[in-house]
Order: structure tokens, then C-alpha cells, then sequence
């Protein structure tokens, strides 16, 4: 079944709104749906243990439905870079830790499966292993979340970079508008997107408009209108 990476130029730059928002619109063409976020920081002490909002949203998209520990294995509290979290935590985590329960929920029969990272394309794992390191040892080729607002082009360019030279695809990217005002000169935004769509390589798979406070499920149903799907969904 067809399974991505989901990463992004940067830490909020929207990774989750478009990883839930392309499960919803996989759920609206009838697919099944599967979201993991293998390693979180950043999460609340719950009477069920850890939570983190990202890996809850994308469970409340995946169907059928999977527990919160298949979703996200690896949960910590302090909101800083994932390598910190996990040494402050005592923990010791390298690639293989992340792939062993990674492996099983690929292999679930599922329409649609993405797998989001954590911050940027080269957020350490460990002192000798990046994220994305997880990308290309399972062979997924990547989504790309641009966080639109001024020096995304450069952001976005060095990133697909990055990608490329790491033997990986880059399946499509995706737009997010982080600043309004980005978006108030209406020429020059879509020059920028333009730029954009020329210089990355991979095709568009949707641009979001700043869109109103709500809850993450209705967030997501508002992202999914403004996406489409990478070839093959």
C-alpha cells in the first residue's frame, strides 16, 4: 500500500495539518488510513501516560482506528529537539528502535499510510543519526511541508536538496501559509509559489490558506479541501 515520509522545512512549519488534512482527504475517497508519528516531544502527562496533540490527530484520522502507542511510540515532555528529549529521559534511541514498530503498521493493508517526522529534513536522532535516516531505510519517498513566509524559498530549495541527494524521491510538496503577510501582496505571493513550483522536484500537492482557529479534526477537513493526493492515491 502507498506509504510517505512527511517531512518539513522547519519545526511548525505544518507538518501535521497536512498530514491530517491528506488522511481526511484519503477518508473522503473511501481509503483506509493509517498516521504514525513514530517520535514525539513535546507531550502532556495524561492519565494514560503521554500525549502528544500531533500523534492524537493523526490517530483521530486513521481508519480503522489504532491505539496510541502503535501511532506513536516513542513520547516525551519537554518540547525541544527530539535527540534532547530522549537523553534527558535516559533513553538511547537509534534507527532500528524506531523501524522494529515501525515495520509491522507498514505492513498493514492500509489505502493510505503517512509517516511524519519530527522538525526539519536533518533533526538529529543521535549523536550519529539523523531523522531522515529513517526515511531512507525504509524507502519512502517524501512529502515536503513549505512553510510559507519570507525565506521559505530558500528553505524549501536546500530541503528538497537534502532530500534528493539522499537517494530518496520527493513525491510532492505542499504549501502552508505561516505569515498572513506573505499572502497581502497578491502578485508577489503567487510569483513566490510560482518560484516555487519551478525550482522544487516534485509537483504541487496543494497550497492551505492561514485558516481560523478550530479543533484539530475540523482542521483537518478545512486542510483537505485545499489538497490532493500524490500520484498513485
Amino acid at each position: 500500500m502507498p506509504a510517505y515520509f512527511v517531512t518539513g522545512t522547519d519545526t511548525d512549519a505544518g507538518k501535521t495539518l497536512v498530514t491530517a488534512g491528506l488522511l481526511a482527504l484519503a477518508r473522503r475517497r473511501g481509503l483506509t488510513t493509517l498516521g504514525l508519528k513514530p517520535i514525539a516531544s513535546g507531550c502532556e502527562r495524561t492519565a494514560a501516560g503521554l500525549r502528544n496533540a500531533d500523534a492524537l490527530a493523526l490517530q483521530a484520522q486513521s481508519a480503522p482506528t489504532q491505539p496510541y502507542a502503535a501511532i506513536n511510540p516513542f513520547a516525551f515532555a519537554p518540547a525541544i529537539a527530539p535527540h534532547l528529549a530522549a537523553r534527558r529521559a535516559g533513553v538511547s534511541l537509534g534507527l532500528d528502535d524506531l523501524i522494529t514498530p515501525l515495520r509491522p503498521m507498514l505492513a498493514l493493508e492500509r489505502g493510505l499510510t503517512l509517516v511524519e517526522g519530527a522538525g526539519g529534513w536533518r533533526v538529529p536522532l543521535n549523536d550519529h543519526e539523523d531523522l531522515a535516516g529513517l526515511a531512507g531505510r525504509l524507502g519512502l519517498p517524501v512529502i515536503l511541508v513549505v512553510g510559507l513566509k519570507l525565506g521559505c524559498l530558500s528553505h524549501a530549495r536546500l530541503t528538497a536538496e537534502a532530500i534528493v541527494a539522499d537517494g530518496l524521491p520527493l513525491a510532492g510538496w505542499v504549501g502552508n501559509l505561516l505569515d498572513p503577510a506573505f499572502a497581502e501582496d497578491p502578485p508577489l505571493y503567487e510569483a513566490n509559489l510560482a518560484t516555487l513550483m519551478h525550482r522544487l522536484p516534485g509537483p504541487c500537492l496543494g497550497v492551505i490558506p492561514r485558516l481560523a482557529a478550530q479543533g484539530p479534526e475540523t482542521l483537518a477537513e478545512a486542510a483537505a479541501d485545499h489538497l490532493v493526493l500524490p500520484d498513485g492515491d
